[in-house]
């Protein structure tokens, strides 16, 4: 047929062809292929992947592409990665996405990174982690051997682990490598905080004593108390310290002279914990940056103004249960905004500004489980067989590890958690260190630590 007869055949044919019904059309397309050869085949396929396969990330604007990439979960996206080379640089250049993916698995983002590849990295770190924490493989642990009787007391800060002990010492421990920095000779300790230049110990001798790491000496003893002093607290600023004891009460003194400053009544059980921590939030009954101590007993928790007040009153009076039917747990966490403590109802969170309960989190068989540390994503838990991390969003556990026969203590002393940055999120850098550490029948201390990343 001459070109001039083809094109005006296939002009009519395409009209008539316009005018059929689409089932008319697949008939007609049906019987073309069936009529056709490998030739007209090979070039009918080629030409439908170029019509049908069209790439719409390659297509779209960028920031289309970005907004229906946020739409992915991260496992979905790094498959996409794997399509073409172009997908892979749509999506790897996609902050956000990132971000995002990150911030869901509990990490903390720093806005002012904005290099994708970065957060895209983070992203591969953060689901190793959290892979880790699930398959129970993030940890590890050693034991800190030197004291010859029981250890009663532990504080953990910056690295170093400070333990008291019944056979009448205090020792300063870094962590990272097990070694015993100090030990000095003391009475015996139920409570312990330190710094770089001292020692402060509650004692069974109803006393609290401050002494000095390089020398060991004494240099100030707190005589007052007329039961054991369970916890202390104290700030060089305030030049305060205060003290909890079986007597019932809350004392304050001047940390330079002790000189008692004040006693504060109103518990009817063993103040087992005293806290000293600068106010976050205003309310009317308190600004942000005073000073607020917090008492907690077996059944209440009680919030005092701190100053050099004579007649300090109780600011309020928290609770789980008015008929004292419900104790609570011997931990206590406050960090200016939130009080929260365990008890067999389940985790109590309190907003510090108005005092009013914001949630009770009811995790599996909460009877036996104690607080160790509360952040905005993570909680740290334990009870008798194990340790556990919670993602407060969802109120889920999402780890667990095994913990050996510990030597229980009804005042919550003789345990503690370590490095506690990572409860308000990960960040890559702050899952090392201390997790938890708690005293051993044997005198000796186990430790759980976070496991360097593969």
């Amino acid at each position: 047929m001459e070109k001039k007869d083809f094109e005006a055949w296939l002009d009519n044919i395409s009209i008539t062809f316009l005018s059929l019904t689409d089932l008319q059309k697949n008939e007609t397309l049906d019987h073309l292929i069936s009529l056709s050869g490998a030739v007209q085949l090979r070039h009918l396929s080629n030409n439908l992947e170029i019509l049908l396969k069209r790439d719409f990330l390659k297509l779209l604007p960028l920031e289309l592409s970005f907004y229906l990439l946020k739409w992915l979960d991260p496992q979905t996206l790094l498959t996409c990665c794997l399509v073409s080379k172009q997908w892979n640089k749509v999506i790897s250049a996609c902050t956000e996405v990132w971000q995002t993916a990150c911030k869901n698995l509990g990490w903390q983002i720093d806005d002012s990174v904005q290099d994708p590849q970065h957060w895209k990295k983070v992203y591969l770190k953060a689901i190793l982690r959290m892979k880790q924490l699930k398959d129970h493989e993030a940890f590890e642990t050693s034991s800190l051997i030197g004291h010859s009787a029981r250890v009663y007391a532990l504080y953990y800060k910056d690295g170093l682990l400070c333990t008291g002990s019944d056979d009448l010492s205090a020792k300063l421990w870094d962590v990272s490598t097990g070694q015993c920095i100090y030990g000095i000779q003391t009475h015996t300790c139920a409570a312990v905080k330190f710094d770089e230049q001292k020692l402060v110990t509650g004692s069974f001798d109803n006393t609290v004593a401050c002494w000095e790491w390089s020398s060991g000496a004494k240099t100030q003893h707190f005589r007052g108390h007329t039961g054991a002093v369970f916890s202390v607290d104290y700030n060089d600023e305030l030049d305060i310290l205060v003290s909890g004891s079986a007597d019932f009460t809350v004392k304050v003194w001047a940390l330079s002279t002790g000189t008692c400053l004040n006693t504060l009544t109103g518990h009817t059980e063993w103040v087992t914990k005293v806290v000293l921590q600068k106010c976050k939030v205003k309310s009317l009954m308190h600004s942000p940056g005073d000073y607020i101590l917090l008492s907690a007993d077996k059944y209440e928790i009680k919030i005092w103004p701190i100053g050099r007040e004579i007649n300090c009153r109780c600011l309020k009076t928290l609770s789980v249960s008015e008929d004292r039917s419900i104790s609570l747990q011997p931990r206590l966490h406050f960090d200016g905004k939130y009080i929260v403590c365990s008890s067999a109802l389940g985790l109590y969170q309190w907003d510090f500004a108005s005092y009013d309960v914001l949630r009770v989190i009811k995790p599996p068989d909460f009877s036996n489980v104690s607080l160790l540390g509360f952040g905005e994503i993570f909680a740290l838990l334990f009870d008798n067989r194990y340790l556990y991390i919670m993602d407060l969003r969802t109120e889920k556990l999402i780890s667990r590890w095994p913990l050996p026969e510990y030597r229980k203590s009804k005042r919550g002393s003789s345990f503690l958690a370590g490095e506690m940055s990572w409860l308000n999120g990960l960040n890559g850098q702050n899952d090392m260190g201390l997790v938890f550490a708690t005293s051993m029948p044997d005198h000796s201390i186990h430790l759980v630590l976070w496991k360097e990343h593969g």
